[in-house]
């Protein structure tokens, strides 16, 4: 008999839809997968509340200019709240010179899911088999999940991907090199299936033991993001008076937010394409 009951399923891909974004673990739960391997998981629901099964969220990160070192914060956009920097980087590219716009390239931002799963088998570091880790993936993984959930593919599998027991499918997540980046489009769900050495009164205490999702990364204030912004990108002190730069209002949904124009712009300029371009380049594909 499936653990998955039809309510609980129908949360949770309402939630899936509606994009609807505390914790016991660390960053370190979150499973690393490099290329050139295949991990098989089984996706794991959020009892507590099924509609946080996933945890969406947008993030910046570049080279500090200060340091050298690789940073990066959670944009507050993934809470629809305003994000110092994304505002500044939108009014660089399209109101900054030349040099300007090229340097604000270095700012990515990304989007990306985490979800709990129940490591079948971790090829790279099998200690993880047999517990509760988070996979964190993009939009190529995601796009395979929600096909699952509601797309072509949601009559065979279904609610099925969230089933510890024999009904339940696996998920191989292939990782796969493609020029500089990795790619996971061979990824797939398997045939039902028993976990081996995994029996039913298992089950709960897995299910039970699942990570709070929207806790796991520390997030962020805007002033911090502010100061996030003049420490490492204009390598400068965010406390003096004569450092703050003017930001641009930009109130706008997350979905929308590369096209949206400020409230101080009365017109397009004939360079909005190149600059809509420019912001893209940031997103995951």
């Amino acid at each position: 008999m499936s653990n998955i009951t039809s309510s609980m399923f129908d949360s949770i891909k309402s939630a899936l839809a509606a994009d609807n974004d505390s914790n016991k673990s660390a960053i370190g739960d979150i499973l690393k997968t490099p290329p050139g391997n295949t991990f098989t998981v089984r996706l794991l629901p959020y009892g507590k509340d099924p509609s946080k099964t996933f945890f969406h969220y947008y993030q910046h990160g570049w080279n500090s200019f200060a340091t050298g070192q690789y940073t990066s914060a959670i944009s507050l956009q993934t809470f629809g709240e305003r994000d110092p920097i994304a505002e500044e980087r939108y009014k660089i590219l399209r109101t900054g010179n030349e040099e300007e716009k090229e340097k604000a390239k270095a700012i990515m931002r990304s989007e990306k899911w985490l979800v709990n799963v129940y490591v079948v088998n971790d090829p790279v570091n099998p200690e993880n088999n047999g517990k509760v880790k988070m996979l964190r993936y993009g939009k190529q993984i995601h796009n395979i999940i929600t096909d699952a959930i509601e797309g072509e593919d949601a009559a065979e599998l279904g609610a099925r991907i969230f089933d510890l027991g024999p009904n339940g499918c696996n998920f191989r997540v292939k990782v796969e090199k493609q020029g500089d980046f990795p790619t996971y489009v061979s990824s797939k769900f398997g045939m039902p299936g028993e976990i081996e050495n995994l029996d039913e009164d298992k089950h709960k205490e897995l299910y039970d033991n699942v990570f709070e999702l929207s806790s796991v990364f520390n997030v962020k204030s805007a002033d911090e993001l502010k100061t996030m912004m003049d420490e490492h990108y204009y390598v400068r002190d965010s406390s003096t008076d004569n450092n703050v730069v003017e930001r641009v209002v930009v109130d706008t949904p997350i979905e929308t937010t590369p096209a949206a124009a400020p409230v101080t712009e009365t017109k397009k300029d004939d360079d909005e394409d190149e600059v809509l371009k420019e912001l893209l380049e940031g997103l995951d594909v």
